[in-house]
């Protein structure tokens, strides 16, 4: 339904955008989804769903307290998210933790789907390695425009896990069915992010053009003393100007460059540092021009990116 066509954002994000906080419904656990769309209840803290045998269904908007994972066999829908344009299309994945919100407030309209929902509550989890390593899937943290784009292979596959999931939900409950069923929901989880590197690669090209943009963002932050007010640039600052999830744009500068973006802001920084110490500017000055609130952190991060501090390099400029 629409809930799963428009990225899951938080109540502050919905508010700078406008958006109004009514008729909200709350997904609190897998059986008010289910219900809504009139499914019979299978598992207390999971639940499959085909689509296709639930259609026409109505829009809403979602307040999760659940994970989920969706995808539709055919949509062709074009969605405004912030900055950028996002076209929902066959073999789409988008994913939503608990505290996540999104959706279409229910204007009275049906639409017809097909495809596949998982949703399954945090408590399935509980006591399981899942619990603590599902923090690492970041593509839970991602905007709308950074969904997974399935090749018809991969669609396959997840359909088919889709299935497995919903027969083993049909069966006998056991002491072991939930083991069974975190099994194949740490199994999905681990495919999404397999594809996700897959389309970090096949959109290499379109990358490239962000990396450009995001260098050419760290060196108009300093030609127009940004650091001065704002301190250091952050990754969560450079994603925003760049139109990106924080999560998003560190995965994908990681599969693109092997390094993390933080990692690549601080080796911009040292550089403009040995610029201004090669220059003649004392390491109190170059720290302040750079956005330090403390010259000492200044010196912390230059050893630790270079394994000298400022006034060895200093000496060693002297030396030359």
């Amino acid at each position: 339904m629409a809930s799963v066509l428009q990225k899951f954002v938080t109540f502050a994000a919905m508010e700078q955008a406008g958006i109004r906080m009514t008729k909200i419904m709350e997904i609190k656990n897998v059986g008010d989804y289910s219900r809504y769309l009139g499914c019979g209840e299978q598992h207390p803290l999971v639940c499959v769903i085909d689509y296709a045998e639930v259609s026409p269904v109505r829009h809403s908007l979602n307040n999760y307290s659940v994970y989920g994972i969706f995808f539709h066999d055919e949509a062709e829908i074009d969605l405004a998210y912030g900055c950028g344009k996002y076209d929902y299309k066959k073999g789409t994945v988008i994913c939503v933790a608990p505290g996540q919100i999104g959706g279409k407030e229910d204007n009275g309209e049906k639409v017809m789907l097909t495809g596949w929902a998982l949703l399954f509550h945090p408590d399935l989890l509980h006591g399981t390695p899942l619990e603590k390593s599902i923090r690492n899937y970041s593509f839970f943290d991602y905007r709308v425009n950074e969904a997974l784009h399935m090749t018809d292979e991969e669609h396959d596959i997840l359909a088919s896990l889709m299935r497995q999931i919903r027969e083993e939900l049909q069966k006998k409950h056991d002491e072991l069915q939930d083991t069974i069923i975190v099994g194949y929901i740490n199994l999905v989880l681990n495919f999404c992010q397999r594809f996700y590197n897959r389309q970090f690669i096949t959109r290499k090209l379109a990358n490239s053009d962000i990396l450009i943009r995001f260098n050419n963002l760290l060196q108009n932050y300093y030609e127009e003393k940004l650091q001065l007010t704002l301190g250091l640039p952050t990754v969560q600052y450079c994603a925003d100007k760049l139109c990106m999830s924080p999560n998003y744009f560190g995965d994908m500068f990681k599969k693109m460059t092997g390094d993390t973006a933080s990692d690549h802001i601080r080796k911009y920084v040292i550089q403009l540092a040995k610029n201004g110490l090669a220059g003649g500017a004392t390491i109190a000055q170059v720290a302040y021009e750079l956005g330090f609130e403390y010259t000492q952190h200044f010196s912390r991060m230059f050893k630790k990116q270079t394994g000298m501090t400022p006034s060895t390099y200093c000496k060693e400029l002297r030396r030359q």
